[in-house]
């Protein structure tokens, strides 16, 4: 019925708002903002009525939950960088149907998922960001989804993601487009050190372990990168534990997944971390066959806040 048109991993990094604001940081981020206007150029393109935000900075301790309020307007201030996004107006619509839709699939999937359609809760900005730069024109209504997913396990996460395709391909009378909102490695540079660090990553172990994971995903080895995620989540800091990570992944089929990615923004460094925007193909998978990595709680997968 429905159609998963786009998926990407995206940056969210604040000093894109910076990059609006006249000073010293003015247009130093417009490589990722245009990135971020070219895949809604693609969503556009393809018809995408509704864009899935897998956001690593809404942080729940217990299921998953789907913001999918009617709308949101407001003006936001980050209490994690007040200093970097301050008074930042934003307005778009959401979608209660298919966030409830989605929850319903998810949960006879045995995905333990809450909708919330009547809330007063906001979007984090995680979500913010993006939208800012992808749909100003209110064009596409937005899901967001938590993705700071402290006590979880990363397959979980996946079979959170394969739910939610099979949600919108048997369910839904649309078409929809998946993002992860995170970045690679997530080792902030150390206090008083920022500035230093803006345009850097932390270590040269860090943004060594980003390349290798870009080029993997530009080769398509998908089965050594779901086997390893769980350890880069660790040993590459990976926001959100690197949860949106799996769930796009999941939507896309997780190891058995074939298409390779196109880069958009290339890598780059933001105050110690590694970000990226990036496209995967949405290649066809079997929906009726969850991807035997992510079936059942395997030990091999479980989410940091797990392990360690």
């Amino acid at each position: 019925m429905g159609r998963v048109a786009l998926a990407a991993k995206i940056t969210h990094v604040p000093s894109m708002y910076l990059s609006e604001i006249d000073g010293p940081r003015k247009g130093s981020r417009q490589d990722a903002i245009d990135g971020h206007h070219e895949i809604a150029r693609r969503c556009r393109d393809e018809g995408v009525d509704t864009i899935v935000v897998f956001d690593t900075h809404w942080l729940v301790n217990a299921n998953y939950h789907l913001n999918c309020a009617p709308s949101w307007a407001g003006t936001y201030t980050s209490n994690e960088l007040p200093h970097f996004i301050s008074n930042m107006g934003y307005g778009f619509d959401g979608n209660p149907a298919l966030g409830e839709l989605m929850a319903r699939v998810a949960n006879q999937m045995s995905v333990e998922t809450l909708a919330h359609s009547a809330t007063t809760l906001a979007p984090e900005y995680g979500t913010l960001v993006p939208m800012r730069y992808m749909n100003t024109d209110r064009r596409f209504k937005v899901v967001s989804v938590s993705a700071l997913c402290m006590a979880h396990y990363l397959n979980d996460s996946a079979r959170l993601g394969w739910a939610l395709r099979r949600a919108v391909e048997e369910h839904y009378d649309g078409t929809v487009a998946f993002l992860a909102s995170g970045s690679l490695s997530h080792r902030f540079a150390q206090n008083g050190l920022a500035p230093e660090y803006g345009f850097r990553i932390w270590s040269p172990f860090l943004e060594t372990l980003d390349r290798r994971v870009v080029q993997m995903w530009q080769n398509g080895e998908w089965p050594a990168f779901c086997e390893m995620l769980p350890e880069y989540a660790a040993k590459g800091h990976g926001e959100g534990f690197m949860h949106d990570t799996a769930m796009l992944l999941g939507v896309l089929g997780w190891s058995a997944y074939d298409g390779k990615a196109e880069v958009i923004t290339p890598y780059f460094g933001a105050s110690g971390t590694g970000q990226i925007n990036v496209v995967f193909p949405v290649t066809p998978q079997d929906g009726h066959a969850i991807p035997a990595a992510v079936a059942s709680r395997a030990d091999g997968y479980t989410s940091i806040a797990t392990r360690l």
